[in-house]
């Protein structure tokens, strides 16, 4: 069995000869309490991205505004020079206050600032993939025109610093409103078995040849679906996350998986989650965890 059969499958990005294991690695967690500053265990966080890429993870997501600084440092410590099929998935848009604060980075020249930070710390002379990460009202994505911004790095891709394209925390407007600039190749969102809000946005993905990287795959959930979750995961033999990340797998095709953590334990667990086979059964009580929320949802307005 190939690493890409043990990892979910394949997926190969829009326009590009990037094929990527759907089993890839989210870097946010090597840095320290609240992605500041630096781990506690530099060592471990060199070997957890080690056994990662030696497992067959060709897609690992990170940013400059983790740590800060401090993600992409120890990435370069691990794995430089990169392996030929190694794929770093970048994110710009952001900057970290004094006090551990996100705050946005917006601006054309702070976007520009933010993707020459990643190429220093990274070690590289271009960047696989950049995703503009839109800073909107909340958590959610909000309306609103990210022309300004996505035009920014369409200039920087067009002198070479950057290869592809991506989008963070938009709506379906604004993936549009990209496309129409340049080519995207992956949106990356809030998504999991009990936050479906962008059902419709994957599958009109999907449909398009475009990638769907979902974060927090288990963020959001209630007692009561959590309830649920460990029941059917129980019934599996399986842990919670492992069974969060199967139902993402099996939601969709173009789905990329970026789990994080800073242990080699739990990434042996999250690689594994991707041979894990779920029974009719388990599906359907998965899914009444949507359609319950859904229902909440319609009887709080």
């Amino acid at each position: 069995m190939s690493k890409a059969e043990i990892l979910g499958g394949a997926f190969t990005l829009l326009g590009t000869d990037v094929t990527l294991n759907r089993m890839g690695y989210g870097a946010m967690q090597l840095a320290g309490p609240h992605v500041f500053g630096p781990p506690r265990d530099r060592a471990t966080a060199v070997a957890v991205l080690r056994e990662a890429v030696e497992s067959g993870v060709n897609h690992i997501d990170t940013s400059d505004f983790y740590g800060p600084h401090v993600t992409n440092q120890i990435i370069r410590e691990a794995l430089h020079p990169y392996p030929d099929d190694l794929t770093i998935v970048t994110k710009v848009g952001g900057r970290r206050g004094p006090d551990a604060s996100w705050l946005p980075a917006q601006s054309p020249a702070e976007l520009k600032q933010g993707v020459h930070d990643n190429l220093r710390n990274l070690g590289v002379d271009a960047l696989d993939a950049v995703n503009l990460r839109v800073w909107g009202g909340g958590v959610a994505p909000s309306e609103g025109s990210i022309e300004e911004r996505f035009t920014a790095l369409v200039e920087l891709q067009q002198q070479g610093l950057i290869r592809h394209l991506g989008l963070s925390n938009v709506t379906a407007a604004q993936v549009e409103e990209a496309r129409a600039i340049a080519t995207v190749v992956c949106v990356q969102n809030l998504y999991n078995i009990a936050n479906r809000d962008d059902d419709a946005v994957i599958d009109e993905l999907a449909a398009k040849g475009i990638a769907y990287v979902p974060y927090f795959p288990l963020g959001g959930f209630t007692p009561l679906q959590s309830s649920t979750l460990s029941d059917v995961a129980a019934q599996l033999g399986a842990t919670p996350m492992q069974v969060a990340l199967a139902w993402l797998l099996d939601r969709s095709p173009n789905i990329l998986l970026i789990p994080g953590t800073s242990s080699l334990v739990h990434l042996r667990e999250n690689l594994a989650a991707a041979k894990l086979a779920l029974t009719p059964d388990a599906l359907e009580a998965l899914n009444s965890i949507s359609t319950a929320a859904a229902r909440d949802e319609v009887q709080a307005h």
